[in-house]
């Protein structure tokens, strides 16, 4: 014995070997040429650059010097040492002021109170934690310092007692909940930095959340920290002899400031004690500082400009802070112009948004006077919008004595401090510096000077000169550092002393920030000395000027061109936003779909503004960003007022921000996306190649080199086997015989909702009723033979012997689903229609739905007048018939099967005496059904094989039928598990809808079900009656379930069945033999398809968890006499094996046609009698309307031929023809499902060319806006498709028939008319 291949099998392989053997049979990897040039690898388009696009064309910029850094003679050496001097020299001059909520001064720290308290505190720090011998802070350790924004005073006592105690403080927020934005990251820091210590103060300290027992609980990331309060009444004093060791500045660290970046992390930026001291004198040099000069500060103190400005600079030249903090700013936007006017300041820190404020809260102030101030700066001066604040404030304040020669932007980074300082002039004839810049130009990294009028420009103005004792020039900002060209968007970078030197921690990070060597265009450094990348983009222009248009962190390179988020936001803000958003509430970032980085935009909506007044800001926002940037948005998203994540002063959280919108919990209230318009790089749509036609080589059993795809089942002829029914030709003689011969033997078994049995029927108790039956119909319906009869009952058993009551009768019967009691008006229509198509010359049913045919709810659905004559069973007739009605012809019509396609079409296929007879002889022979047997059914009676398995089987082959109504399962979900366990079933069928309520239902409830005795060990096959592609999801998850309580991984298999043949496919595994024989490697039947080949009409195997890859499931084996041949739907020839195609099956069994096609009179009789056009052009086959595929596989059959797959990808009726590609609904449902938690159903529709998704949202409401860019981006990226609407609604809105089909049809018809009730409707733009 040898296998196919020439290679000699032992009967006995070990399991191993098995598995090897397997192992090696997979299909490999296609190789590497095949990935790039495979004829269907759908290639996104990549963009081609604009041959139009401007080039720089200066020449090399060359590096700017700053000043000379001044050597004045009384400079300190050291910050401490200038704190030491004005300490005590002149103790009582005022160092800061704060102020309450009211704008009152609050408390006054004069020079000598800053510098005793912080004497007292570096004492405290290094004497007073731990121990003696084990202190817990040394010289060079660092500590946090957290403190509120209202308390200057206490943070600026902490940071000198810091810096006299030579330990390196690390300021941060005050982290006010548990989960703060971006608080973890924060502890990440803390973490990295070694931090043990955090210095806070009393009020800050009493504020923090804290546990029952009064600690503070260790907030999510953080180290663990012990809180230490500076306040001077909790310190010891020093002692007498006990004095700060005051060193000249060098290059030990002197602090650490944080830095959040564009993901969200946070670095430690370390400044060393000699950058310290040099920054400040460099700010000295620059502003033109000079002693006691006062100095009004609303900035943040613990960061950047503010800390430079307002704690450091100000103690070296012992100057007068006036801090305003920003909960005053939020009572009085004005308070720092007031403050101005009291304390007749000379220099003022700002924002352009405290500025913005002001002019909107200025309203004729008459004693306001701005002459004293000598120099306003701007710290965020870089910004876009900051030039338009500038102006404006300029323009409303000159009348109050602000000079224009006074506001000086000045542009700065955490890396470099401060970059570029406008300085302040007494001359006010020179204007500052403008430039308009071409924003086109821009966005190709290029300066193009053009004129105002334009919308698509950018004002810019400069923020001065290089500091003193620096050098900067522009690099460009990815790649060599090389230096860029005059005309050429850079980096700046700047070389100087007064600048960070590190990250905390991180060598590589440092490596490629601080330590940069730009290159001239001959490949040398310009010097020797490294430069550091200030993060900001920009140009030196005319005159030494520094120009700054953007930050590298908000730059978003959308197809090849760079545009700046804050530019865009300028752009949105221009849009006359404050009817609608708040100013400084809006987010834009970029998140990368399909290969491209695609831009985001979210705002904060004022809560007074109607959803009509937003989508026509959303919309002019996007008309505005597409004319000045020439770029689409992708998404544009509105969210309530105070909703979006907030750094601790007030400004969008962006990282956090992004985050949300990633993972669907932003929950906006309002959102537009534009797919359509801004996703260029979709692969070309496909062209169809004609196909080979018969002209192709065909040899015996090969076209085109391949092994033609048919199989067969086993030939019914050959089976010898004693089945005593074969001998009848006609169900009703067969259980006639039955009622003979085994007069007592159960056949069928009904049980209710409690599991107990309901109602059973013996061969002979199945005879006599359908023999009242069958005289009722004679006498009181007066029918001929040949007439037909719709039956209208529940799954049961009345149901059976109505049927074959109709066959004693010589009449046809129609089974149908009666009408749901509280669901009249849409289910009744149906039974009527079916009555009315079917020709039914009479309607038999039950007392209890006899009336309610006759209701009042009836008769406002449809109209009862014209029902035909309706017989209630529960009352027969005590005669037999004179003679029971035998048919002349084996072909005539036994039976007609109604059922609604999943595309929404009612169609009856006629099934004749010998189709029905030789269905029931192929079911019993492939699942070995004999009278011993027990079957235990869970699924809807009335068409298919559903139908087949409930009436006709057990009749023909003797065996009990156990028969579970699939309602039941609604109260009682264990009901069939539970009766399966309970009769020891070996064979078990069931509908896709029963296993889902199973799997969803009894999850979490398999221990007590074990503890109920619950055991499904004895069951061999478990089929799932479908007519579709297997759910192996499903499957698999049903087997994982229920392992536990015995059941065997491999009794779960599905059937294949279809209009045209009612079952093709049925899988009992025989676990016996195969599982002796040691398959112990994986289940043979699964394999894995590329989808984008599907969607070409092609099949293309590939390894498990490759991308695109789709797992299926073979539809079970073929059953005895049939043969299955893959045809092109199209051309209608033979194809080839593992080739896509309409599955097309030849079978005594075959339905003989369809009676009527109700909805679509075009579909043709071709379905039942087609041929193929080359090849074997002479039997006749039924077209299926399924694609799928034949594939042999290593397998053996009992009798030694290799076993053929059959693997079902989908219903031809129900692929959607989109971009000339096939696409099967349930595959871009399932990836729906899975892009957020809150999904738990999807169904998808064409309508027009557009792809309409449907989710049913599992959430609260708010919810609902999340899925659209989820779902959105999700299609694109795993099917190449724009999603044209999204309709979110409620759970149960997608229509399901009984066998656990989406309705698609009825829901577009529905969505149409719109009748779906839904949360939320997107039309993509």
């Amino acid at each position: 014995m040898e296998t196919g291949d020439g290679v000699p099998v032992s009967s006995r392989v070990s399991a191993k070997i098995q598995q090897l053997v397997n192992t090696l049979k997979r299909p490999k990897r296609p190789p590497l040429r095949e990935f790039f040039v495979d004829d269907f690898e759908e290639l996104l388009e990549v963009q081609q650059p604009d041959p139009n696009q401007p080039k720089p064309e200066g020449a090399q910029m060359l590096a700017m010097r700053g000043e000379q850094l001044g050597v004045v003679t009384n400079w300190p050496p050291s910050l401490e040492a200038a704190l030491q001097r004005w300490g005590t020299i002149s103790p009582k001059a005022p160092c800061l002021t704060t102020m309450d909520t009211n704008g009152k001064p609050l408390y006054i720290l004069t020079y000598g109170k800053l510098w005793t308290r912080s004497m007292k505190v570096a004492y405290n720090i290094l004497h007073k934690l731990g121990t003696k011998q084990e202190p817990m802070v040394r010289p060079g350790d660092r500590v946090t310092l957290v403190f509120p924004n209202n308390d200057p005073a206490a943070f600026m006592v902490a940071f000198y007692g810091c810096l006299l105690a030579e330990v390196v403080p690390v300021p941060i927020e005050v982290p006010l909940t548990r989960k703060d934005a971006g608080s973890q990251q924060i502890g990440f820091l803390l973490g990295s930095c070694g931090v043990t210590v955090a210095l806070t103060s009393d009020a800050c300290h009493k504020g923090l959340p804290k546990s029952p027992t009064g600690e503070i609980p260790q907030f999510k990331g953080w180290p663990k920290l012990l809180w230490f309060v500076t306040e001077s009444k909790h310190l010891s004093k020093p002692p007498r002899d006990w004095f700060p060791h005051i060193k000249d500045a060098n290059n030990d660290t002197a602090y650490i400031e944080y830095k959040t970046c564009k993901d969200g992390s946070v670095l430690g930026v370390t400044v060393t004690r000699i950058a310290l001291l040099t920054h400040c004198q460099a700010l000295t040099q620059a502003c033109g500082y000079t002693e006691a000069e006062t100095i009004v500060n609303v900035l943040d103190f613990k960061k950047d400009v503010g800390l430079w400005h307002g704690i450091l600079t100000s103690v070296m030249n012992m100057m007068h802070v006036i801090s305003i903090p920003y909960s005053l700013m939020k009572v009085n936007p004005l308070s720092w112009i007031q403050k101005v006017c009291q304390y007749k300041a000379k220099v003022a820190c700002v924002k352009s948004r405290d500025m913005h404020w002001a002019l909107v809260a200025h309203r004729d102030q008459r004693d306001i006077n701005l002459s004293s101030l000598r120099m306003l700066i701007v710290a965020d001066g870089a910004n876009p919008w900051s030039i338009s604040s500038c102006d404006a404030f300029l323009n409303v304040f000159q009348s109050k004595g602000l000079r224009q020669e006074v506001i000086c932007p000045c542009a700065s980074s955490p890396e470099a401090l401060t970059v570029a300082i406008r300085r302040p002039t007494d001359d006010s004839n020179q204007p500052p510096g403008r430039g308009v810049l071409s924003m086109h130009g821009l966005t190709y990294g290029v300066i193009r000077v053009d004129s105002e009028e334009k919308l698509s420009v950018l004002t810019v103005q400069d923020v001065g000169l290089v500091m003193p004792g620096a050098i900067m020039c522009s690099v460009k900002p990815d790649g060599i550092p090389q230096l860029c060209k005059t005309d050429e968007i850079g980096e700046l970078c700047v070389c100087a002393i007064a600048t960070g030197t590190s990250y905390y921690g991180l060598s590589g990070m440092t490596k490629n920030t601080f330590e940069v060597f730009p290159m001239t265009s001959s490949g040398g450094p310009i010097t020797e000395y490294p430069f550091i990348r200030t993060g900001l983009l920009g140009f030196i222009g005319p005159g030494g000027l520094v120009f700054v248009i953007g930050k590298m962190d908000g730059l978003m390179v959308v197809s090849g061109r760079r545009h700046n988020a804050d530019d865009i936001v300028a752009t949105a803000l221009a849009v006359e936003p404050m009817k609608f958003v708040y100013r400084g509430r809006i987010a834009v970032f970029s998140v990368s779909v399909l290969h491209d980085e695609r831009i985001v935009i979210v705002a904060e909506q004022r809560p007074d503004s109607t959803e009509e007044d937003s989508f026509q800001w959303m919309s002019r926002v996007l008309q505005a960003i597409d004319s000045i940037h020439q770029v689409g948005v992708y998404c544009l998203a509105l969210v309530p007022a105070n909703t979006l994540p907030k750094t601790p002063l007030g400004g969008i959280h962006l990282s956090e921000t992004k985050q949300l919108f990633l993972e669907g919990s932003l929950h906006p209230c309002n959102v537009l996306m534009c797919p359509h318009t801004c996703v260029t790089n979709l692969p070309k749509p496909r062209q169809k190649q004609p196909e080979i036609g018969p002209a192709s080589v065909m040899v015996g059993n090969l076209v085109s080199g391949k092994r033609i795809a048919q199989a067969s089942g086993r030939d019914l002829g050959q089976i010898e086997d004693n089945d005593q029914a074969r001998k009848f030709l006609f169900l009703s003689e067969v259980l006639q015989w039955r009622a003979q011969t085994t007069p007592d033997h159960v056949l069928y078994t009904l049980l209710n909702c409690r599991g107990t049995i309901a109602n059973s029927l013996t061969c002979v108790q199945l005879h006599k009723r359908a023999e009242k039956i069958a005289v009722m119909l004679m006498e009181r319906g007066h029918l001929q033979d040949g007439d037909h009869v719709a039956l209208v009952y529940p799954p049961g058993i009345d149901l059976i012997a109505a049927f074959y009551g109709c066959l004693y009768a010589g009449c046809v019967p129609i089974t149908v689903r009666p009408p749901h009691p509280q669901n009249i008006a849409t289910t009744l229509p149906t039974v009527k229609m079916i009555v009315e198509v079917s020709r039914s010359a009479c309607l038999m049913t039950t007392q209890l739905i006899c009336k309610l045919l006759r209701s009042r709810e009836a008769a406002a659905a449809v109209d009862v007048r014209t029902w035909p004559p309706v017989l209630d069973t529960d009352d027969l007739p005590k005669k037999r018939p004179a003679q029971i009605y035998k048919p002349s012809n084996p072909e005539t019509l036994a039976y007609l099967d109604f059922s609604v396609s999943t595309t929404g079409m009612l169609a009856g296929v006629k099934m004749s005496h010998a189709a029905t007879s030789a269905f029931c002889r192929s079911i019993k022979l492939q699942c070995e059904l004999y009278p011993s047997r027990e079957v235990a059914i869970c699924l809807d009676p009335y068409c298919g094989l559903g139908f087949v398995l409930w009436c006709l089987c057990s009749v023909y082959s003797g065996h009990q039928s156990i028969l579970i109504p699939p309602s039941e399962l609604e109260s009682n979900p264990a009901l069939w598990l539970l009766a399966v366990s309970q009769y020891k079933v070996r064979d078990t069928f069931c509908s896709y809808s029963v296993m889902e309520l199973c799997t969803k239902g009894l999850g979490s409830q398999t221990e007590s079900l074990k503890a109920r005795g619950l055991d499904l060990s004895r069951v061999r096959t478990c089929v799932v009656v479908a007519e579709e592609r297997p759910r192996i999801a499903l499957t698999q998850s049903f087997s994982k379930l229920f392992k536990d309580l015995g059941l065997h991984p491999r009794a779960v298999s599905t059937s294949l069945g279809c209009r045209v043949n009612l079952a093709i496919c049925l899988q009992p595994h025989r676990l016996g033999k195969l599982a002796e024989q040691g398959t112990s490697g994986p289940d043979p039947t699964t394999v894995y398809v590329d989808m984008r080949a599907l969607r070409h009409d092609r099949v293309r195997l590939v390894e498990r968890g490759s991308p695109h890859s789709l797992p299926l499931m073979e539809s079970g084996k073929i059953l005895p006499g049939v043969r299955i041949i893959i045809a092109n739907p199209e051309t209608k020839g033979p194809l080839g094996d593992s080739h896509l195609g309409e599955i097309w099956v030849h079978s005594t069994h075959n339905a003989s046609g369809y009676f009527t096609i109700y909805g679509d009179e075009s579909l043709q009789s071709d379905h039942f009698n087609s041929r193929l056009s080359f090849g074997d052009t002479q039997t006749i086959w039924a077209r299926t309307g399924y694609l799928g595929f034949l594939r042999r596989t290593e397998l053996t059959d009992a009798n030694g031929e290799r076993h053929d797959a059959l693997y079902v990808v989908g219903a031809l009726d129900e692929a959607m023809e989109l971009r000339g590609m096939r696409y099967h609904p349930i595959d871009i449902e399932t990836s729906v499902i899975r892009a957020h938690k809150s999904i738990t159903e999807c169904a998808v529709f064409t309508w027009t060319n557009l792809l309409v998704v449907v989710v049913e949202l599992d959430g609260s409401e708010q919810e609902a806006l999340d899925l659209v860019p989820l779902v959105t981006n999700v299609v694109l990226e795993e099917h190449y498709l724009i999603v044209g609407v999204v309709v979110v609604v409620d759970i149960g809105v997608i229509p399901i028939n009984s066998r656990g089909e989406k309705q698609r049809m009825h829901l577009r018809d529905g969505f149409l008319a719109d009748q779906l009730d839904p949360i939320y409707v997107a039309y993509n733009m």
